[in-house]
């Protein structure tokens, strides 16, 4: 048993919870659209819960969101995608997997401190970094701040792209 935790849940109720549809999106906004609620309305008219992974939103220009949306099933998950391609989102799906070059990697720790889903962290007592790639949410901060470069991006296809 796990307690429900989010807006608008009772903290105090035990539930069981059955196992989500989880995907990762891009949302690019056209400007008319950046300033408006659309995101939040996938909790309201489609029970989706989300999860910002990065966000870049100005009035002036198209806005830009990477989240996480997890849903009961794939049928609500799809409701709510059609709901943000209605309201003029462009809506993609990540073409790219990070990755660790092993030979690189000189364990220093740096990409663990701003890794957000702990898909890096330090095993100990051994003091090497470890990447899951299941926990990524390709956020991409690792890759600004791996100091010899040892975090990198494919696509799809596998070949490197940065």
């Amino acid at each position: 048993m796990v307690y429900d935790i989010g807006f608008g849940f009772d903290l105090t109720k035990e539930t069981e919870v059955k196992e989500l549809y989880s995907k990762i999106v891009i949302l690019d906004f056209p400007p008319q659209s950046a300033q408006r609620p659309i995101v939040c309305q996938l909790v309201k008219k489609y029970d989706l819960m989300f999860n910002i992974l990065k966000a870049r939103i100005s009035s002036k220009s198209e806005g830009h969101m990477v989240l996480e949306i997890s849903s009961a099933g794939k049928a609500s998950f799809n409701k709510g995608i059609t709901y943000l391609k209605e309201q003029g989102v462009r809506v993609s799906t990540p073409e790219h997997k990070i990755y660790k070059d092993e030979e690189k990697c000189t364990h220093c720790g740096a990409c663990t401190a701003v890794c957000p889903t702990d898909a890096l962290y330090i095993k100990r007592p051994e003091m090497e970094v470890i990447f899951d790639l299941n926990k990524c949410s390709l956020c991409e901060r690792c890759l600004l701040t791996c100091p010899v470069r040892a975090m990198g991006l494919f696509s799809d296809d596998l070949k490197e792209t940065a």
